[in-house]
């Protein structure tokens, strides 16, 4: 005979059928990973047994079935009068005694193994949740900070009644499982001291994207459950998990939440009829705790380090809690399920959204997912305001839990004041597909009830909303459709928020990246003015520059982290292909626009032919500067393990320039084939094709810039509206320089890639550089899927005419 109570210990992932996914999985991990150092609270389970005798002894099938069965399925308008009369059976039911017993026995044997328990958490664990195709997480409840056996025998029978809240009775209608045949475990677990300290998710893959190359972890201070259900914005992290297998520097990327609020445990423990419990509170986080990061950096290599091995036993990707005690300073793991959007995600099609004018932006926020989305909105205060919303309304609110969950599927966008990338309205947004800006701050507050707005995510991280309702343009990318061209197609890219989304793209890497994007619109100062901050003559701008550094030991460290991380969350999302870093190519006019840099730049009249490229490399003006750029690219390399990365250096006018910068890199600690490094050399120049061979001696690979090498062989100024349409990459002199690069390159044995726009816009330029052999063509992002069906259709052509 099944028992009432089974012990943490005595459960693994097979008992799914008897404790719930939940529960079977902390038994898994207590037993196969404990042993391997992941420290998990302890605890036992309810069993079905134990809600099927309470279920018979109270009578209470048939009137739950009857109930359950005048639900009406189609509009649901009845779904609040039967969740409520089949939670109120439930609670005015009693506990069986010989379950009750059983329960109050695990208890004090639970405090009697766990010196210093000051509590238990009880969370309910549905027999058919947690699963790949069906995850049942935030339907049921959690009661936190429980003392008492018989509080504990209390909020045990509150999990039962959880079966039946309004949003868990629709998710079963939804997904099609029978009411009567889902049962309820409630696991008891001992309290892990986080009020104290900290807590949060984490994923084992990029959550929005999907990229498995990293672990995503989230957190704020207090109890976990803020984080879990939206109510703050955490600070987040990226791991690289090929650097945590190798023992280097991990975290590639750091951004620090506001943490508003801390959830405590309340004085007087005890339980309300309604969701909210008197257990916990929420207080203001102080101010210098909300600048504070909530884990330190050997915190986050244990944590990730945990992760993998979670993941590397259960097979698939995972999501992850977990909590620090403050009173120990131990982490914990209370939870694991296997990640559910991404799992059963679609694969080989991507879809492309691309705004076509321009608006007032009304406020933004963490943008989920890629797409764009239009409509009224409307605010609501409460789920049960549902009635005001029509499908295709844009949802402005303030927060959102499981209760929201039948409203949230009629939006066609989710707007909220508070939340992070994991809080509730985030993960259901992507079950659904749907548009989310979570953690606005203001949207209650700045859009109107009724007020047609504009929903974008397809901007980066950051999202959007719009006043009124613009146009937008979506393309679909069927990936299988599209084969795998001999010539490599690779990605031109500047910004990192969009690494994630862009690195499920069938590429062969990143061809092109621009440093000067991340230090414009992340760093924002010039290199020189931190490392001489003191000699800074621009006091607003010295200002601006001290409050952005606030918190970093030096200037210089904020300029080597900031770049590092940034180039390294690119580097990780397309790891291990390549990616092509272009050491940084500002004009004077352009450096002098950074904090600080009008003092360490000169005036130039033609600054595109002036002190730029390489020759800043060496230059006494410069050369400093330089020197950061390349500790933050040896970090990457060294610390971080992204040996994927090549550098690049532009416009290198002479071969003697070409030897002073890599000797100069060497010196810096990049050199040249030390730990398998590259370093390839912009072809923008005459000379750069004139003296291929000679450069071919200096340097690894050649990137052919076809806008720089057009102008400067036709000798015209782009910019110039007076003569721009000369300018033309398919003139014969431009043509045939590309073609001496490329011949000339290979005669030496090295690679040769192009960068620039013609190849997706004229197929026969691209016909031209495959039938000339050309290694690899790297297209803007927009661009990508016209750029491969040219490679493929050039391709085909070829073989055609060989044959």
């Amino acid at each position: 005979m099944l028992p009432y109570i089974l012990p943490f210990r005595q459960i693994s992932n097979s008992d799914t059928a008897i404790v719930g996914g939940k529960n079977a999985s902390l038994g898994e991990m207590i037993q196969q990973l404990s042993p391997k150092g992941i420290n998990i609270p302890d605890g036992f389970a309810t069993t079905v047994a134990a809600f099927n005798m309470f279920l018979d002894q109270n009578q209470l099938r048939q009137p739950l079935h009857d109930l359950l069965d005048s639900l009406d399925t189609k509009d649901f308008h009845n779904l609040h009068e039967v969740g409520s009369k089949c939670r109120a059976l439930v609670l005015q039911a009693q506990m069986p005694p010989e379950v009750a017993l059983a329960i109050k026995e695990a208890y004090r044997q639970l405090e009697l193994q766990e010196q210093g328990m000051t509590g238990v958490a009880v969370r309910s664990s549905a027999t058919a949740e947690d699963l790949p195709e069906a995850s049942f997480a935030g339907q049921h409840e959690s009661f936190l900070n429980i003392t008492g056996a018989d509080a504990v025998v209390e909020a045990c029978q509150r999990c039962f009644a959880s079966l039946f809240n309004d949003r868990a009775i629709k998710y079963r209608v939804d997904n099609g499982f029978e009411h009567m045949k889902v049962a309820l475990s409630a696991g008891v677990q001992r309290m892990v001291r986080s009020d104290k300290a900290s807590a949060g998710v984490c994923f084992t893959l990029a959550p929005d994207s999907g990229v498995a190359t990293v672990i995503f972890i989230t957190g704020s201070w207090g109890l976990g459950e803020n984080v879990v259900q939206g109510a703050v914005i955490g600070d987040e992290f990226y791991v690289f998990k090929e650097a945590l297998r190798q023992g280097k520097q991990a975290v590639i990327s750091r951004k620090m939440g506001t943490k508003e609020k801390t959830m405590v445990y309340a004085e007087a423990a005890g339980l309300q009829t309604d969701r909210q419990q008197t257990t916990t509170q929420n207080i203001p986080t102080p101010s210098e705790m909300q600048h504070q990061w909530v884990l330190s950096n050997e915190e986050l290599l244990q944590l990730g380090q945990w992760a993998l091995l979670i993941e590397e036993h259960y097979g698939k990707s995972m999501d992850i809690e977990w909590a620090k005690d403050g009173i120990t300073g131990a982490l914990f793991i209370v939870q694991a399920r296997p990640e559910t959007v991404h799992g059963r995600r679609k694969k080989g099609t991507l879809k492309r959204y691309r705004l076509l004018e321009k608006g007032k932006v009304i406020t933004t926020g963490n943008g989920i997912g890629d797409k764009i989305t239009a409509g009224k909105a409307r605010l609501l205060h409460s789920p049960k305001e549902i009635d005001k919303l029509k499908e295709g309304d844009v949802l402005v609110t303030g927060i959102t839990n499981p209760d929201w969950d039948p409203v949230l599927k009629m939006a066609s966008a989710i707007v909220t004041d508070s939340g992070g990338r994991t809080s509730h309205a985030a993960i259901v947004a992507r079950e659904l597909g749907a548009v989310a800006v979570v953690g606005t701050g203001n949207a209650t507050k700045k859009i109107q009830d009724g007020q047609e707005v504009t929903v974008s995510c397809a901007e980066g991280e950051e999202g959007k909303i719009y006043a009124g309702m613009l146009a937008w343009e979506e393309e679909e990318i069927d990936l299988n459709e599209l084969g795998k061209p001999e010539t490599e197609p690779m990605l031109i890219l500047g910004d990192p928020e969009l690494a994630f989304q862009y690195a499920m793209y069938p590429v062969a890497g990143v061809g092109l990246m621009r440093l000067e994007f991340i230090i414009t619109n992340s760093i924002k100062a010039h290199p020189m003015a931190l490392l001489y901050f003191d000699e800074l003559k621009d006091q607003q701008a010295k200002e601006q520059i001290r409050e952005l550094t606030q918190g970093f030991d030096t200037p210089k460290a904020y300029f080597v982290e900031k770049l590092s991380q940034a180039v390294a969350t690119i580097a990780a999302a397309f790891y291990p292909r390549d990616v092509v870093v272009r050491m940084s190519d500002f004009k004077t006019n352009e450096y002098a626009n950074l904090l600080g840099g009008a003092q360490f730049e000169p005036h130039e009249e033609n600054p595109m032919l002036g002190f730029r490229g390489a020759s800043r490399y060496y230059h006494p003006a410069y050369r400093d500067g330089f020197k950061l750029e390349c500790e933050a690219m040896r970090v990457v390399r060294d610390e971080m393990g992204l040996t994927n990365v090549k550098l690049m250096i532009p416009f290198c006018r002479t071969l003697e320039e070409g030897r002073k910068v890599v000797a100069q890199m060497a010196e810096a600690g990049l050199k040249q084939a030390e730990n398998g490094l590259q370093i390839y050399m912009m072809v923008e120049i005459p000379s750069n094709v004139i003296l291929a061979e000679e450069f071919a001696e200096i340097f690894d690979g050649f990137s052919i810039g076809s806008n720089d090498l057009t102008q400067l062989t036709l000798g015209i100024d782009r910019d110039s509206a007076t003569i721009s349409r000369l300018f033309n990459e398919r003139n014969p002199a431009a043509e045939k320089m590309i073609a001496l690069a490329i011949e000339r390159g290979h005669s030496k044995g090295i690679k040769v890639g192009l960068c620039g726009q013609a190849p997706s816009d004229y197929p026969e330029v691209t016909r031209f550089l495959v039938e000339r052999g050309i290694d690899s063509i790297s297209f803007n992002p927009d661009a990508i899927a016209h750029g491969i069906k040219n490679i493929l259709e050039a391709e085909h052509h070829l073989h055609a005419r060989i044959s």
